[in-house]
């Protein structure tokens, strides 16, 4: 049997605020909004989208819970979401002229063998943006 290709994944966020969210990853990640809701003078859910990443945003009343501030009991469990990236260092650039502040900046992560970079975003969440790197 053919496998059916899976074009994307989704990562879902609680967030405290979903238009203050919403426009740091328009304004500041470049990402484009693309639903808010349900109506203009109630959004509590979002969607936002760069190439084939897409986040959903959700306000549902509770604090977020971003990976790091979790007791993981085995290790570190640091990022919300991995963001595969061809060329980390042109978007590191990228996110630079846009005064984005690096939670951690780019750099071989000697652990996992990748190259990139880690942003959090306004809801505590950090993002992983790179790659594998190269051998």
């Amino acid at each position: 049997m053919t496998k059916t290709e899976i074009s994307g994944i989704a990562p879902f966020f609680i967030v405290k605020n979903v238009p203050t969210a919403l426009r740091f990853y328009r304004d500041r990640l470049g990402f484009d909004i693309t639903f808010q809701g349900p109506s203009e003078d109630d959004i509590f859910f979002g969607i936002v989208q760069r190439g084939a990443a897409m986040i959903i945003l959700k306000d549902i009343g509770v604090d977020p819970v971003p990976n790091y501030t979790r007791d993981v009991k085995k290790g570190i469990a640091r990022w919300d979401a991995y963001l595969h990236v061809l060329e980390p260092d042109a978007l590191a650039a990228e996110f630079s002229s846009r005064n984005v502040e690096f939670f951690q900046p780019l750099r071989e992560d000697g652990d996992d063998d990748l190259w990139g970079f880690e942003v959090k975003d306004a809801d505590g969440y950090i993002l992983f943006f790179g790659r594998p790197k190269e051998g």
